[in-house]
């Protein structure tokens, strides 16, 4: 650890302009943890090169980040079975031709939606669920895998920090309870962050306008610009059956509450996320090589040659998110939150309490690609301010989730925007540069929101 300076967010604001600059998230990202870790070793190259090794043997050898990235190498696995099976033609087949259900691109982004929106038991298993199901249909109906990923990214996350029966609640839960067992606070735990949903205003705004922006087709100059993908039909010798597509996707839910359930001992708050998405993606990935092998569909060289090159094309995923992870660690080292969250701390008044919150934890988000690192961050900052200032504590925890959420949505190098990318088929810098606008303005209103409570709420 080293004393935060301006130096603590060079790192993460170097990987910023050179994803935008560069369009390499990679190399992005490794020139900003080569520049973190060059900071922290006190500028000495030889001792900088030991220490990235260390970085990196230190990150794969915990559980959670093998299966994390496990986890990414078998979802592309699932996508490329599901293509090549036909389940994904006969999936279109039903929803555009036989039940017309699909018919324009608003219904196209709206199936997406939807299923952002009902599934919300885990932000990435949404993202890669919505994108699996509307790459086709938007290909179809003329709509850009851009915008397909802006409908990805702005439901997962903000519907899986409003309904907290997952990792996310976990989480908040967990910083909660370490605050009251301080002495910080004397409310409970679960009431609180039940209270503090409703001051989730990010969250809301997001899913109202991307509402919006679908049924009225508003699309900026960006998204207009976006590349639209051919489409290429699915061979549909199974006819148009639902069951090749929805029974995967129906046990990879299922799976996911069990597996949490079980890791959590009984309680689903408690169970571990990242081993839960590994064992689910790899159950449901053998599931579907009995199911598909029984009813003809696929044989088993078919599958596992369709499982290898799926992996294959996931795998560079997987090292982003992996340089991710190191990212992360190296902007905890260099105490770049805390850095940031000083300006939080001087001079408030406690009716901008709730927007300053807010701000402070959407730029800590941006510069560190991370809501849930924010999260860990600003409770213990934001909590203490706010009893010390007498304010409404359910607004600051509402405050800290949407300024993380946004932040998060707005960062080329955080894992969402990564993974709702990769699920669309669309370039991680075009994602962000047409999601962007969409986000401001959602990110705006919320900030009115946070202001106008503050002020209501102190007269």
């Amino acid at each position: 650890m080293v004393e935060p300076s301006f130096l603590s967010v060079v790192p993460p604001l170097l990987a910023i302009f050179l994803a935008l600059y560069t369009r390499s998230v990679l190399l992005s990202l490794f020139g900003a943890i080569f520049l973190g870790v060059l900071i922290l070793q006190d500028f000495a190259i030889v001792a900088t090169f030991d220490a990235l090794i260390s970085l990196f043997i230190s990150l794969l050898s915990q559980t959670w980040i093998l299966k994390t990235l496990a986890f990414a190498i078998l979802v592309g696995s699932i996508m490329e079975v599901l293509e090549r099976s036909g389940a994904v033609g006969s999936f279109v087949s039903y929803m555009s031709e036989k039940k017309s259900l699909v018919r324009s691109p608003r219904s196209a982004l709206m199936v997406s939606y939807i299923i952002g929106v009902v599934i919300f038991i885990e932000s990435s298993i949404t993202s890669l669920i919505a994108g699996a199901v509307g790459k086709s249909l938007c290909d179809k109906e003329g709509v850009s895998r851009a915008k397909l990923a802006y409908v990805c990214d702005s439901t997962s996350a903000p519907v899986s920090s409003l309904i907290l029966l997952n990792g996310w609640g976990a989480l908040l839960l967990g910083l909660l309870v370490t605050q009251i067992d301080a002495g910080v606070i004397q409310i409970d735990s679960v009431s609180l962050l039940i209270a503090s949903v409703f001051f989730n205003f990010y969250a809301i705004s997001a899913l109202v306008v991307t509402f919006l922006v679908i049924w009225l087709g508003l699309d900026t100059k960006a998204m207009q610009n976006a590349q639209i993908k051919p489409y290429k039909p699915y061979k549909t010798k199974h006819g148009s059956s639902l069951s090749l597509m929805v029974l995967p996707i129906v046990l990879l839910v299922g799976l996911m509450f069990l597996f949490l359930y079980i890791t959590g001992e009984g309680d689903i708050l408690k169970g571990s996320g990242s081993s839960s998405i590994f064992y689910t993606t790899l159950v449901t990935l053998f599931f579907m090589f009995v199911f598909y092998k029984t009813k003809g569909v696929m044989g088993t060289k078919e599958f596992f040659k369709a499982s290898l090159i799926g992996a294959k094309k996931l795998f560079p995923i997987a090292m982003v998110l992996l340089f991710a992870f190191g990212i992360g660690k190296v902007t905890l080292m260099l105490q770049t939150g805390a850095y940031l969250a000083v300006f939080a701390q001087t001079s408030l008044d406690v009716t901008l309490l709730g927007a300053v919150v807010f701000v402070v934890s959407a730029i800590i988000a941006f510069a560190t690609g991370t809501s849930w690192g924010t999260f860990s961050i600003m409770i213990p900052i934001a909590l203490p301010m706010a009893v010390g200032l007498d304010g409404n504590v359910a607004l600051v925890i509402g405050a800290v989730i949407s300024g993380g959420v946004f932040g998060d949505h707005c960062s080329p190098i955080s894992d969402t925007t990564i993974i709702s990318s990769l699920a669309s088929g669309c370039d991680v810098v075009e994602h962000v540069k047409t999601q962007l606008p969409y986000a401001l303005v959602s990110g705006l209103i919320a900030l009115v929101l946070f202001m106008v409570v503050g002020f209501v709420g102190a007269r």
